[in-house]
């Protein structure tokens, strides 16, 4: 390393960014409210220099005078470059964190390599599925150096296929333009030993939500013996999960035809038996309670429901009403695993909504445990947001 540090010694003087306070900021983000802005116009990803109101230096940062995150704080030491070497050994350390304190080969071939933040990369989400990468860019900054993160990560995965994309919404914000390659077609991953379809560009996400490995195999054994409804189930990993454990008969509801396709191939390589349906989950369950159908073990794992904190009362809303729904098909004594994706909802906010779904019901929920993503979605002290999914098991009575 020192080597490599060595030979970087040269690296050119940095546009410099003054913070409007003298206190380092608490946080990786930056806001544009934050900053004074600097005299010369630079190209949105900008690698700056980041001083506080005395001058004096608080790291490395990608500026992006566009988007409402100013400063993306890379580096705190006032000496590291921020350039290929440095981009190549955080995502190393990343891999070196799955494969070998989590040893994550011997449980799955599809699980998440770079978690923006949490490994010290923001702005950049990476996930391998058997031998192809699913890359995300969420910054323009970090779209700069795609061509260095290709190459790590090839490093790393040798001969593996990469696919890359960054959502609509976000390169407006940011200001670039990401070319997509073409997307793979459906290929199967292995978790706990079953066989799964991820496919990119379809559903939710970058393919297949491996940050639900641990909480399907949970919700799997409790599961055993019990009827299942799967709700928002995308492609089925729940209610494949439960049948081969030994559920006695599961139903997935999900409103995207295309992921449903997904779903049926999904119980189909695992010779278990579940009837998807394509189906608002309002008019579905409404329907159920109708026929006075009951499951006694549900599954409610909707999309993300805002990006804006402004709406955060509207996700909760919505949230309140999809578990009181789901409440009016379980039966005393029943499983319900309710889960929340949304970042910008905490875990306090959503036992606080639980709490009120089971008030307006007259029912007791009882919380058995709340979980989160897998360990390879590591999330910093500084920044919460990082751990965005909550999955709560509970009973119903």
């Amino acid at each position: 390393m020192a080597t490599g540090y060595h030979a970087r010694m040269s690296t050119p003087a940095l546009p410099i960014i003054r913070l409007k306070s003298d206190r380092a900021p608490g946080h990786p983000w930056v806001w544009s409210a934050q900053v004074h802005k600097p005299g010369q116009k630079l190209p949105p990803g900008s690698l700056v220099d980041v001083h506080d109101a005395r001058d004096r230096p608080v790291g490395k940062a990608f500026w992006n005078g566009h988007a409402r995150i100013a400063l993306r704080l890379l580096e705190t030491h006032p000496d590291e470059p921020v350039d290929a070497v440095w981009i190549a050994a955080r995502i190393a350390r990343a891999v070196q964190l799955r494969r070998d304190w989590l040893q994550l080969d011997k449980v799955s071939d599809a699980w998440r390599v770079v978690h923006s933040e949490g490994d010290g990369l923001s702005g950049l989400i990476v996930d391998r599925y058997a031998n192809v990468l699913v890359i995300e860019y969420f910054a323009a900054g970090m779209w700069r150096f795609r061509e260095t993160i290709h190459a790590a990560l090839l490093a790393h995965f040798p001969g593996a296929q990469l696919y890359w994309f960054a959502e609509s919404h976000v390169q407006k914000q940011e200001s670039f333009d990401c070319r997509s390659p073409e997307v793979p077609a459906p290929f199967e991953v292995h978790e706990h030993g079953l066989r799964f379809h991820a496919a990119p560009g379809l559903g939710h996400k970058t393919g297949f939500f491996a940050d639900q490995r641990d909480n399907r195999k949970r919700f799997a054994e409790l599961a055993k013996g019990r009827r299942v409804l799967d709700l928002c189930c995308n492609a089925g990993g729940f209610a494949v999960h439960a049948m081969a454990a030994g559920a006695r008969e599961a139903v997935g509801v999900d409103l995207d035809a295309g992921i449903l396709d997904v779903a049926r191939a999904n119980a189909q390589a695992n010779n278990v038996a579940v009837a998807f349906e394509q189906a608002d989950i309002f008019d579905w369950v409404r329907a159920a309670v109708a026929r006075g159908e009951q499951y006694d073990a549900v599954v409610l794992d909707p999309a993300k429901l805002t990006r804006d904190r402004n709406r955060v009362m509207d996700a909760l809303k919505k949230y309140f009403a999809m578990n009181r729904l789901a409440l009016d098909v379980i039966p005393p004594g029943g499983l319900l695993l309710t889960c929340s994706c949304t970042g910008l909802v905490g875990e306090a906010e959503f036992l606080e909504m639980l709490r009120r779904v089971a008030l307006n019901a007259g029912r007791q929920i009882q919380v058995l445990e709340v979980r989160g993503a897998g360990a390879d979605h590591p999330f910093r002290t500084d920044v919460p947001e990082g751990r965005y999914l909550k999955a709560v098991f509970c009973r119903v009575d």
